[in-house]
């Protein structure tokens, strides 16, 4: 018997569970804008070699994570349109590091072949409180 209500209990906590509405993409980005917390003085450039993975939290943040387990916020000088939307950008520097100077281009991932917008990026600032 012992058995029975164990297993009715846990199958009550997991239906307690699936029933939780699970976050949208927009509310998970809201909540890491609202995560992360400077840590230390922007940075001008960072190594593109450093770069692990890059997630676009709206028209004018990017967050940039390393393989050393630092997280970098860009937030570009002027909001780039339908980059929030894509999730997608790309650039191009003739040195091996991504600056504050650079250019950044919103990719059309719905087709087309036409690039959106070029923007203009910023420092890079430390931040924590994103975890991964």
């Amino acid at each position: 018997m012992l058995k029975i209500g164990t297993i009715g209990a846990s199958l009550g906590a997991l239906m307690m569970t699936a029933a939780a509405p699970a976050k949208t993409h927009k509310e998970a980005n809201a909540e890491a804008i609202a995560a992360a917390k400077p840590d230390g003085k922007p940075e001008s450039c960072i190594p593109i070699r450093s770069i692990r993975e890059t997630r676009v939290r709206s028209d004018s943040i990017i967050d940039f994570f390393t393989y050393g387990k630092k997280v970098y916020r860009v937030t570009l000088p002027q909001s780039c349109p339908r980059l929030g939307f894509e999730e997608a950008f790309s650039y191009s520097t003739s040195l091996s590091q991504l600056c504050s100077t650079d250019i950044i281009t919103v990719l059309n991932r719905s087709g087309g072949g036409i690039n959106g917008p070029s923007c203009g990026m910023g420092e890079f600032q430390p931040v924590t409180g994103l975890g991964r």
